[in-house]
């Protein structure tokens, strides 16, 4: 996805990113849950890095189908709007290739959304 091994998200922390993220969505007692949560993932239990995309898009739609069954559709759309924005934070954090946002993180972002049900603002 948008996060390297041992650089965080892209340069920019995880939590800080998840923080600045969360700032743009409301009072929300579940987008406050979510970010007091300490994020973390082991890569080295992904062989490759299709593999690494394929599990966490996996992990967004199982959280999706959770979201869906357990809260309110308004938090429903807000997790949709705070990932989506996490993702965006994360893939503005440098420049690549001369641009802001690189066509690889315009495609990582893209499958993001589809596996939450939704699309790339």
């Amino acid at each position: 996805m948008l996060c390297d091994a041992g650089a965080g998200c892209r340069g920019v922390p995880c939590g800080g990113a998840h923080a600045e993220a969360r700032a743009q969505h409301g009072e929300s007692e579940l987008l406050d849950e979510i970010v007091a949560a300490k994020p973390g993932l082991d890569h080295t239990r992904y062989h490759s890095a299709g593999e690494l995309r394929d599990h966490g898009l996996g992990h967004l739609r199982d959280a999706v189908a959770l979201v869906e069954a357990k809260a309110t559709t308004g938090e429903l759309d807000g997790y949709r709007r705070f990932v989506l924005a996490l993702a965006g934070k994360v893939a503005a954090a440098h420049r690549e290739e001369g641009q802001g946002v690189s066509p690889a993180e315009t495609a990582a972002i893209q499958q993001i959304a589809a596996a939450l049900g939704t699309t790339a603002p």
